[in-house]
């Protein structure tokens, strides 16, 4: 049974940095695809970054590109999500996700497994 467990959420204020991890669990890690996923409140759901955790390609939405950064830790089958100046327009709950291969490094389609989300709520 496939499991994603996102920490590392929290409050910061404008221009601070938080670091989220996906802690993955029930499946071969290796060649899935991972994402971060956001949604605040009465918006839709937005794709942050993706990664292919065979080869580390990486994706970003353009409103992150050049602060977040998505990493991976294949030995301990976790994900990360480096978020740094932040600004009040990242607050929202924050998701991991993963999908079987084959896979697109992009956030454009449904991802078959889903944590249960980590609330980042940045203070201006």
């Amino acid at each position: 049974q496939v499991q994603l467990v996102e920490s590392g959420g929290g409050s910061v204020q404008a221009g601070g940095s938080l670091r989220l991890s996906c802690a993955a669990s029930g499946y071969t890690y290796n060649n899935y695809c991972m994402a971060w996923f956001r949604q605040a409140p009465g918006k839709e759901r937005e794709g942050v970054a993706a990664i292919a955790t065979g080869v580390g390609i990486t994706y970003y939405a353009g409103s992150v590109k050049g602060r977040f950064t998505i990493s991976q830790d294949n030995a301990k089958n976790t994900l990360y999500l480096q978020m740094n100046s932040l600004k009040p327009e990242d607050t929202a709950m924050y998701y991991c996700a993963a999908h079987p291969p084959s896979c697109v490094v992009d956030v454009s389609y449904a991802y078959k497994y889903w944590g249960q989300g980590t609330q980042v709520t940045v203070s201006s």
